[in-house]
């Protein structure tokens, strides 16, 4: 089945061009299902490009996925057209009297600020307690997911030395997580990072379980004991080419970056990248879909969380 998205979104046009199917929303509206209803708050400057990372990964499953996007109404976007925000998104306040049946909160370029001086914090903070009551189960993803960590069991982040950008090994720590089901007992993902959510400090907290870590690159997934949570420290949505736009980006600055690891063939920045995290990445989109999602949320939204918020209980 297909991932459900306005026509005029246009990742619809990439994702078409991939043979990736997505489905119009006049026909979506003759089928007589529930589709899975998923937000996303998308976090990221670069939006158009996250949001077709994001999608492909969710439209390759067997589920029919009715998706919405959720904007910062504290934080002004420069680097995306107001008439895309305008037209896709929706702030916390027009979309908190909903539910949903899976969430997903992105990560975003403001690592090395404190959790409280990003200018969308106190908004970030209310959405993150929301996400408790308006979805079944919420993914959060790189700085998305050290926020939430922190915001939720106060598990701090750490600078790291460098930034750490590359494609690393990583190991499944518990094998029975369906999360992980048809992993490979090591498998590939790309991180890009300045901070990390130490693991010693996730480990400190009984409601917490670590799934997968890597030896170079620390905790790669943690969840919460309950399943409602889960946090991914890298990009398995990452496209081939988004490591060396960045690598480039940075050089062009005048960064100095660090050539990511395990990346360029023969770890050279002349030859192309080399794709090693592909369908781990896409097995492990569809098995939350699927496992956390879909298996276990209920039929009636109406039963998902307490009663219906108004969006606008906190201080900007």
């Amino acid at each position: 089945m297909p991932i459900k998205i306005p026509d005029s979104l246009p990742a619809a046009q990439i994702l078409e061009s991939e043979n990736i199917f997505v489905m119009t929303e006049n026909r979506a509206i003759t089928q007589d299902i529930r589709p899975l209803k998923l937000l996303i708050l998308n976090l990221m400057p670069t939006k158009i490009v996250t949001e077709t990372q994001l999608l492909r990964k969710l439209s390759n499953t067997p589920l029919q996925i009715e998706v919405e996007f959720m904007q910062m109404r504290s934080h002004e976007s420069k680097n995306t057209d107001k008439s895309h925000l305008d037209t896709f998104y929706r702030t916390f306040a027009e979309l908190s009297g909903k539910r949903y049946d899976g969430m997903i909160i992105t990560g975003a370029p403001v690592e090395l600020l404190e959790f409280e001086d990003v200018d969308y914090w106190a908004e970030l903070a209310a959405v993150l307690d929301w996400s408790e009551r308006g979805a079944h189960s919420t993914l959060h993803i790189c700085w998305g997911a050290q926020a939430a960590l922190y915001h939720h069991y106060g598990v701090p982040k750490r600078t790291l030395g460098r930034k750490l950008s590359g494609v690393f090994p990583n190991a499944v720590r518990k094998a029975t997580s369906p999360l992980f089901r048809g992993f490979d007992d090591l498998f590939m993902a790309p991180h890009s990072r300045r901070t990390e959510s130490p693991e010693a400090e996730i480990e400190k907290r009984p409601e917490l379980e670590i799934l997968a870590s890597s030896a170079r690159a620390g905790v790669f997934a943690a969840k919460s004991a309950d399943n409602k949570r889960f946090f991914i420290m890298g990009h398995p949505e990452y496209d081939a080419d988004t490591l060396a736009r960045e690598y480039f980006r940075d050089i062009a600055a005048g960064l100095s970056p660090s050539v990511p690891e395990n990346y360029f063939e023969d770890d050279d920045p002349a030859k192309p990248p080399r794709v090693s995290w592909r369908s781990h990445a896409q097995l492990l989109y569809t098995n939350w879909l699927n496992y956390y999602v879909y298996q276990s949320t209920p039929y009636d939204l109406s039963k998902i969380g307490g009663a219906a918020d108004v969006g606008n209980d906190y201080v900007i």
